[in-house]
C-alpha cells in the first residue's frame, strides 16, 4: 500500500516538546485534514514531515512503489527530491515576479525540471484563472488567487504527496470556502495525496476523506468519512474535546 506513515513522533523546539507519540498514515489517494487550534502541534508536525523540524524519537516514511525511504533524517531539499512538496502558511510567493515566473521557479527543482512544460501546462489548464493573469506580478493578485498560485507552485515539483498548512489564514469565509473547492476539485480529478492543516473545522472536514484531530501534541480524535458521513455534531465533540484537553 503506497503511503506516507508517521509513527511515535516526537518533536519540538530545544528543550520544548510540541509533539507527543504522533502517529498517523496518509494513504495514495486520500485528502487527510489535520485539525486543531493554533498552538496545538499542526504546523511543527509539517515541519518535521518536511525536514525543517528534527524528531527526537519516531519515524517519518514514504512507502511507494515497493520502496520505503525513511524521511526521518532527511535535508529538506532531499525530501523535496522524494515527492514531498509544501504549500506554505502564508503563501510566500515572490511578489516581484509573475505568475509564469513563480512557477517556472518552482519548476526547476531537480524533481520538477525533467517535465517543466507538461507540468506549466497542467497548472494552466487546472486553474485557467492563473493562464489569464500569467504575466501579472503576484504581489498584486488578491489573497485568493495568491493561494492558488501557491498550490500550482507545489504541483510545479510533480509531488506524491501534496502538504497544504493553513490555507484559511488572511482570507475571507467565503474565499476560504473557495479555496477548498478548488483543492477538493484538484484531489478528485488527478487522485492527489493531501495531508492539510487546518483550524476551520467544518469547512475542512466538509471536503476531506478522513481528519485527525489534534491537542497540546497529541492526536485526541479521529473523523474518518468511511464510517459515514461525518456531521457537525461529532465535529463540535472533537472541537470540545481540544479546548478540554
Amino acid at each position: 500500500m503506497n503511503r506516507l506513515v508517521i509513527e511515535g513522533l516526537h518533536a519540538g523546539y530545544g528543550a520544548v516538546t510540541v509533539l507527543r507519540d504522533v502517529s498517523i498514515e496518509v494513504r495514495e489517494g486520500e485528502f487527510v485534514a489535520l485539525l486543531g487550534t493554533n498552538g496545538n502541534g499542526k504546523s511543527t508536525l509539517l515541519n518535521t514531515v518536511l525536514g525543517l523540524v528534527k524528531p527526537t524519537a519516531g519515524r517519518v516514511a514514504l512507502e511507494w512503489d515497493g520502496r520505503s525511504v525513511d524521511l526521518t533524517g532527511l535535508a529538506p531539499h532531499a525530501i523535496v527530491r522524494e515527492g514531498i512538496a509544501i504549500v506554505p502558511e502564508g503563501r510566500r510567493l515572490v511578489p516581484t515576479l509573475s505568475v509564469t515566473e513563480n512557477l517556472l521557479l518552482a519548476g526547476s527543482s531537480p524533481r520538477g525540471r525533467p517535465a517543466i512544460d507538461d507540468n506549466l501546462a497542467y497548472c494552466f489548464d487546472t486553474f485557467p484563472m492563473l493562464k489569464e493573469r500569467r504575466a501579472q506580478l503576484a504581489g498584486t493578485m488578491s489573497g485568493g488567487q495568491q493561494q492558488l498560485l501557491a498550490i500550482a507552485r507545489a504541483l510545479m515539483c510533480a509531488p506524491t504527496v501534496l502538504v497544504i498548512d493553513e490555507p484559511s489564514v488572511g482570507l475571507a469565509p467565503i474565499v476560504v470556502g473557495q479555496v477548498f473547492e478548488a483543492i477538493a476539485h484538484l484531489q478528485e480529478t488527478a487522485r492527489l495525496t493531501i495531508l492539510m492543516a487546518e483550524q476551520s473545522f467544518f469547512q475542512a472536514v466538509d471536503v476531506a476523506s478522513r481528519a485527525y484531530v489534534m491537542s497540546h501534541g497529541r492526536i485526541i480524535r479521529t473523523l474518518d468519512r468511511a464510517d459515514g458521513a461525518i456531521d457537525h455534531a461529532e465535529i463540535r465533540r472533537a472541537m470540545m474535546g481540544v479546548a478540554a484537553a
